[in-house]
């Protein structure tokens, strides 16, 4: 059976490390992304994947990109729930717009991915998911209460889905990287960045390969025994 994967935010970022790691592994990648379409085209061209536009916040279009990718690909294997989005502001002044849109993406899009997905892999008796949440899920962020909430919701989610898939061979773990350099990073203000990385032990924000070569180790073989459980990938900023 062909090695299946779908990557949600799977173009950019850390996504765009998953995706090409499990490429590297043997893997046929489905990467969806919501719209940037220069680096969906340069994904296809340049990695071999295949990209797909999807609103992960929508469950019906979810189950319809997921059948997308089954019938051209095959049975979905590996599935890794890493679209994510930020809308920061402190909570008195958030807009209920801005609320909704975070956990919608940050964490509805989790049921929405796995419901999808998850009756096959139990029939089939075999399945890999990881979801990334943040170590702003961990310990909580000033200005990201949204964000905050979904990523930590994310964690609740995993530790459930795991009890429940475990004897149906599907392992569920979820990934919490601290900051790591990528768009999204590079977009804040430079001194509060600074201030951050100060906080952090090893001295300097991840990469995002390094984020997916954890990703790689948990859908393997290796990692067959691990179920349930929080990875953290934050450069010592928080230890749990």
């Amino acid at each position: 059976m062909e090695k299946v994967a779908i990557v949600t935010g799977g173009t950019r970022g850390i996504g765009l490390e998953i995706s090409k790691s499990l490429i590297k592994g043997g893997y046929k990648v489905a990467a969806f992304y919501a719209g940037n379409e220069m680096a969906a085209k340069v994904f296809e061209k340049e990695c071999g994947g295949m990209a797909v536009k999807v609103d992960v916040g929508q469950f019906d279009k979810c189950e319809k990109a997921a059948a997308k990718v089954e019938k051209a690909l095959g049975p979905v294997t590996v599935l890794v729930n890493n679209a994510g989005i930020a809308r920061d502001g402190m909570l008195h002044k958030m807009s209920e717009e801005n609320w909704h849109d975070v956990i919608e993406t940050n964490l509805s899009s989790c049921y929405n991915m796995c419901r999808s997905v998850i009756t096959g892999m139990r029939e089939r008796g075999d399945g890999r998911i990881i979801n990334i949440s943040s170590i702003n899920g961990q310990k909580g962020q000033l200005g990201q209460v949204n964000y905050s909430a979904a990523k930590a919701g994310m964690i609740g989610f995993t530790k459930a889905l795991a009890l429940e898939s475990a004897r149906k061979g599907i392992t569920v773990n979820a990934v919490c990287p601290g900051y790591i350099k990528t768009e999204m990073t590079e977009g804040m203000d430079s001194a509060a960045l600074e201030s951050i990385i100060k906080q952090i032990p090893i001295g300097r924000m991840g990469a995002p390969h390094e984020i997916a070569a954890l990703v790689a180790f948990l859908v393997s073989e290796e990692a067959a025994f691990i179920t349930g459980a929080t990875m953290t990938a934050n450069g010592g900023q928080y230890m749990s």
